[in-house]
């Protein structure tokens, strides 16, 4: 069954119930009320006529008839009472609406309470019927009960009054419910329509696939309402803001969680923000702001979309290193056309000897060069990097070594080799920048060494570039620092910076005797937590 036909039927059941009750507790109350009033007149008439002078005196003739039957007559018809029949201690009627039943006895048979000095208010059956009457007795001078006075209304003309208010209040409930059928038709409608005619099983459907949405994003995701109260927040974002991932930020204000949000200034303008750089906490981040609009209420709030900027960082550096293997390739096998060339022309001059000494030469260096780093960095994506920088390194003419002293294949399965490759690829980029923009007319060398041994990882990185000058040593590792020229600079050692700490481990460089720079990175097998204090001043005591 659809929504807004659910709607319709819940709505008007619950009205049709409403009405019923009301209108049955209405007409009771009203018949009841009725009845009391009507009952309460006839004995403040029955009363009245009981202390009547003239009735009483009545009584103490020989035949009260004559004088009772016109004034309780004319009494009746001023009242528009159905009856008034005054009667002796033994019921014997001395007046009646109809004068052919004076003399004879009463009926109703509820006498006897009138009898011994009691007024009272009784339903019973009479000579004309059913009727509600009230009885006061007539006391004689002694104070003895001497007769009875009963004033009566039908219980058929009451039921006839009751019924023009039971129609009245079936036609105002008749009437309601036309207006609540109608109303009902339009909230649902209206239900339907803000819901964008959706059915709750396609509205639990979307809410489920949204909360999957969101939580595979790996983008931190906030959104707020008008007021800037949070209505929305995902995993990722609690990460980012150091928070447990089932923290409830949902009700709070946005400024409570981000002290240095633009959120709410967005919603409060309705224009858009892209990619802006802010920090949250240690994390600086790229932000997305967009405003929530509705075409008739306007800004109903506001989404915010946010990832880390050394992530976006990391991303960059590997696309950039892709790019570079592919470079190397490209040189590479321009490098071994020209060694075929060569050897193809040593054939042709039947100088086979020499053509036999060039492969075996080549095919050694490539060999030793791959055998070396199988058996000594068995891991296949730290040493994919390395080959991968071997090959650049040629391209570039400069000799670029690992020290046959390396060893680094126990590496702890804790330890992030997507953060090992940031710092060795970016230490590596560095020392062949800085070798290839010293001009020394010396060759150009870069030598790493990498060791397991002890208990931290040892990545060292040496070249003979023009080093680090003194006043620069304390800046070297912020983000966008550099002493080259060009856009895009002074990220490398930064990265590298992020990625030890995010291993607890510490990065520091001191001058190479030979000229140049030597780097080092200490990264703990067994995590121990350093702190950030002890990784600057490890760094201060090597700038000096």
């Amino acid at each position: 069954m659809r929504l807004q036909t659910k709607l319709i039927l819940i709505i008007c059941s619950l009205l049709v119930f409403v009405i019923v009750s009301l209108g049955s507790m209405f007409y009771y109350i009203m018949t009841s009320a009725l009845e009391d009033q009507i009952g309460t007149r006839a004995l403040k008439v029955a009363e009245t006529i009981a202390s009547m002078p003239e009735i009483r005196h009545a009584f103490q003739t020989s035949d009260p008839s004559p004088i009772i039957q016109p004034i309780a007559e004319n009494i009746r018809e001023k009242i528009d009472a159905e009856y008034i029949v005054v009667g002796n201690r033994e019921g014997i009627r001395y007046s009646h609406p109809l004068p052919e039943r004076i003399g004879k006895e009463m009926i109703g048979g509820d006498n006897g309470p009138v009898l011994e000095g009691e007024s009272i208010i009784s339903k019973a059956i009479g000579s004309l019927g059913p009727s509600l009457r009230g009885k006061a007795p007539i006391f004689g001078e002694g104070g003895h009960v001497i007769g009875i006075v009963s004033v009566g209304f039908l219980t058929e003309d009451i039921e006839l009054i009751t019924d023009v208010y039971q129609s009245r209040i079936e036609l105002v409930s008749l009437i309601v419910l036309a207006v609540g059928l109608l109303g009902s038709v339009l909230i649902a409608h209206n239900v339907r329509r803000s819901i964008h005619g959706l059915e709750p099983k396609e509205i639990g459907e979307l809410y489920t696939e949204k909360k999957a949405i969101l939580e595979s994003i790996r983008e931190g995701i906030i959104a707020v309402n008008r007021d800037g109260i949070i209505t929305m927040a995902n995993r990722y974002a609690l990460q980012l803001l150091e928070l447990p991932i089932r923290a409830k930020i949902t009700g709070r204000h946005i400024e409570d969680v981000i002290p240095n949000t633009r959120l709410y200034e967005v919603v409060r303008t309705g224009e858009a923000e892209f990619d802006h750089e802010m920090l949250i906490g240690d994390h600086e981040v790229i932000v997305n702001r967009v405003p929530i609009i509705n075409r008739k209420t306007g800004v109903t709030g506001a989404v915010s979309s946010f990832r880390s900027k050394s992530e976006l960082y990391r991303l960059t550096e590997e696309l950039s290193q892709v790019k570079q293997f592919a470079e190397a390739l490209r040189a590479q096998t321009h490098e071994f056309s020209n060694k075929l060339y060569v050897i193809s022309g040593l054939i042709q001059l039947e100088s086979y000897q020499e053509a036999v000494e060039l492969i075996s030469k080549e095919a050694n260096v490539h060999q030793n060069w791959v055998q070396f780093i199988m058996r000594e960095i068995p891991d296949p994506m730290i040493g994919g990097l390395l080959i991968g920088k071997f090959n650049h390194a040629q391209e570039l003419k400069l000799i670029f070594e690992i020290d046959h002293e390396s060893s680094f294949g126990d590496i702890p399965e804790h330890i992030d080799r997507k953060l090992l490759i940031t710092i060795i690829g970016n230490l590596i980029d560095n020392a062949m920048e800085a070798v290839l923009a010293s001009g020394d007319e010396r060759e150009p060398h870069v030598k790493l060494f990498l060791t397991d041994l002890g208990e931290d990882l040892i990545i060292e990185c040496e070249d003979r570039g023009i080093g680090i000058p003194e006043e620069t040593a304390k800046v070297v590792f912020e983000k966008g620092f550099s002493t080259k020229a060009g856009a895009n600079r002074g990220i490398g050692l930064a990265l590298v910076q992020q990625a030890a700490l995010k291993l607890n481990g510490y990065i520091t460089f001191h001058k190479n005797p030979g000229g140049g720079t030597i780097f080092t990175a200490a990264i703990p097998k067994n995590s121990p937590e350093r702190s950030r204090d002890t990784h600057e001043h490890a760094t201060s005591e090597s700038n000096h």
